[in-house]
C-alpha cells in the first residue's frame, strides 16, 4: 500500500518534535537536515552512506573529471530564460534577483551562479519526466550567470508551475528554482532551492520541512519586491544566498 499524506505528517511531526525537544535542551541549531530523512523517501538511497576518501596528489589533476568554467563561457542571454529561444515562453514572467555573501555580510563575487526548474505547468525539459503536463518549445528551463562585484545576480524567468512526484500518495511539489552555486573549483559546488512566498502546498512537501529549524526554512523563501517588478512585464522577487554562518541558506548536501 502507497504511504499517504497521513504517514508523512505523522512521521514529519515525529521528527520535527524530536528536534524541539533537543533545541528546549540546549542543541544548537541545525542548519541541514539529515541526509536519511526518513519522510523523504528517495534520500535514503541517494545520500552517502561511506566516510569520504581524501584525494591526495595534484589538485588539479581532480579537476580534469568536472567542467570548466570561464567568464567568456557565459553570454548576456544566459540569465533571460525568456529569451533563450526564437518564440516567448508561456506563463508569469518575473525577475529573481538578489545577492551571494558570505557568513559576514560581505559580498561574493565573480561566482557562477546556476538555475534549473520546471516550466509553468510544472514539467521539466527533461527525458526521465513523464509528468503528462505540456513542454514549452521556447523554455528549457537553465540559466547561468557570475556575480557582480556586490556578490548581485539576476535572472528573468517563468514562474515555475507546482507537479507531482511519487514519494506518497497525491504528492505535489511547491513552486521552486533550484540553485547551483560553484566556488573557485568545481569541488566546492553547492545547491539548493529557492521557493515562492504564500505556496499552500508548503505544509504538504517533506522536502521543505526536513529544514527542521524554522528562521533557516523561512529563509529558502524569496520576498515578492515591487520595486524590483517592471511596468508591463515581470514580477519582482528577491532572494539572497548566504553561504556560511548562522544565517547560511539550506544546502542539499549529500543529494
Amino acid at each position: 500500500m502507497a504511504l499517504t499524506q497521513h504517514d508523512i505528517d505523522r512521521e514529519v511531526t515525529e521528527l520535527q518534535d524530536a528536534y524541539d525537544k533537543a533545541r528546549a535542551g540546549g542543541a544548537p541549531a541545525a542548519h541541514h537536515p539529515p541526509r536519511d530523512y526518513a519522510p523523504y523517501r528517495s534520500s535514503a538511497l541517494r545520500h552517502p552512506k561511506q566516510p569520504l576518501v581524501a584525494v591526495h596528489g595534484d589538485p588539479e589533476t581532480v579537476e580534469l573529471s568536472g567542467p570548466a568554467f570561464g567568464t567568456t563561457d557565459v553570454t548576456a542571454l544566459d540569465n533571460d530564460l525568456t529569451k533563450q529561444h526564437h518564440g516567448e515562453p508561456l506563463g508569469e514572467r518575473i525577475t529573481v534577483s538578489g545577492r551571494l555573501l558570505d557568513g559576514r555580510g560581505r559580498p561574493v563575487r565573480g561566482q557562477l551562479v546556476e538555475v534549473w526548474q520546471a516550466n509553468a505547468s510544472g514539467r521539466y525539459a527533461h527525458q526521465r519526466d513523464d509528468h503528462p503536463a505540456p513542454l514549452d518549445p521556447n523554455f528549457t528551463g537553465v540559466g547561468r550567470v557570475l556575480t557582480g562585484d556586490d556578490g548581485s545576480y539576476s535572472f528573468t524567468t517563468i514562474k515555475p508551475g507546482a507537479y507531482p512526484w511519487r514519494n506518497h500518495a497525491n504528492a505535489w511539489r511547491p513552486a521552486h528554482i533550484h540553485f547551483s552555486l560553484f566556488g573557485d573549483a568545481f569541488t566546492q559546488r553547492l545547491v539548493t532551492q529557492m521557493y515562492f512566498p504564500n505556496d499552500p502546498l508548503f505544509p504538504y512537501d517533506p522536502i521543505l520541512r526536513s529544514v527542521t529549524d524554522e528562521s533557516a526554512r523561512q529563509r529558502l523563501i524569496a520576498t515578492y519586491d515591487h520595486d524590483l517588478s517592471q511596468p508591463e512585464f515581470s514580477l519582482g522577487y528577491r532572494w539572497d544566498i548566504v553561504l556560511d554562518g548562522p544565517s547560511a541558506t539550506w544546502i542539499e548536501e549529500g543529494r
